[in-house]
């Protein structure tokens, strides 16, 4: 509360005036000043209440403005920070480039195409390939007749292997000799017993490999990078193999 001025202090302490009998008795002065001090200072504070409303409704405009102003900003800082849509003007553009490399490789006829952009890998094939519910994905370009391998027996078979730019990595036609490998033993990477298991002998098939069933990485293999990789595959024949014992000695016979 705000204080009376100082003419009103000293009259609301004026000495008090005795009657006849030495009692004290009321001054009318110092009850009329004491009404008005105190209609003074429920007046003054009156007008404190309302600087004070008023003050709190000058932070609450301000708050208002800043949350409005925040809130126009905040949306386009956050969306600036969004992973960038993808432009199909990009990924015809890494297409095209995919196929420029692909025929200074001379790669084959209906080869598949990937357009690679970060990790992200898109396979471009034509209708005539399959894909399975692994991620495998193959082509048949001749069937052949037979019986279809199973585990513990032995393939014998030759290939071409290539890579997303269509160069070759391996071959067993410049190595002179095919492969031999028992199925089931996994002696061979799981993409491509995946794509041989189905074929029949004299069967030539078109496989390609995504990188989770791929090789593993690692500077002690022969792979760099967690790449597709594709295989041209010649089945050639199937074997049936037993155990053989002699005395201490034991070895697997494929006929």
């Amino acid at each position: 509360m705000l204080a009376c001025s100082s003419t009103s202090y000293s009259l609301l302490f004026a000495p008090s005036i005795k009657n006849s009998c030495g009692r004290e008795k009321s001054d009318p002065r110092k009850k009329l000043k004491f009404l008005c001090c105190a209609a003074r200072n429920t007046e003054n504070g009156r007008e404190q209440d309302a600087f004070l409303l008023h003050h709190e409704s000058n932070l609450r405009r301000r708050l208002m403005l800043f949350v409005s102003i925040s809130t126009g900003l905040f949306p386009a800082l956050a969306a600036s920070g969004k992973t960038k849509a993808k432009n199909p003007f990009d990924e015809r553009r890494l297409l095209e480039q995919n196929r420029r490399i692909q025929r200074e490789n001379n790669v084959p006829e209906d080869f598949p195409n990937f357009v690679r952009e970060g990790f992200e890998v898109k396979v471009v094939t034509p209708d005539n390939y399959i894909k399975t519910a692994s991620g495998l994905v193959y082509r048949d370009i001749q069937v052949g007749q037979g019986d279809c391998p199973k585990d513990g027996q032995q393939v014998t078979f030759h290939y071409v292997g290539y890579n997303e730019s269509g160069r070759r990595i391996d071959s067993t036609y410049l190595q002179g000799a095919p492969a031999k490998i028992r199925l089931g033993t996994n002696a061979l990477v799981p993409g491509f017993e995946e794509g041989i298991r189905d074929m029949r002998p004299g069967g030539k098939r078109r496989i390609i490999i995504p990188p989770e069933l791929g090789p593993p990485v690692g500077p002690s293999t022969f792979f760099s990078s967690k790449q597709f990789e594709v295989f041209d595959v010649e089945l050639l024949s199937v074997q049936t193999c037993q155990r053989r014992t002699i005395g201490f000695y034991s070895d697997v016979v494929c006929n």
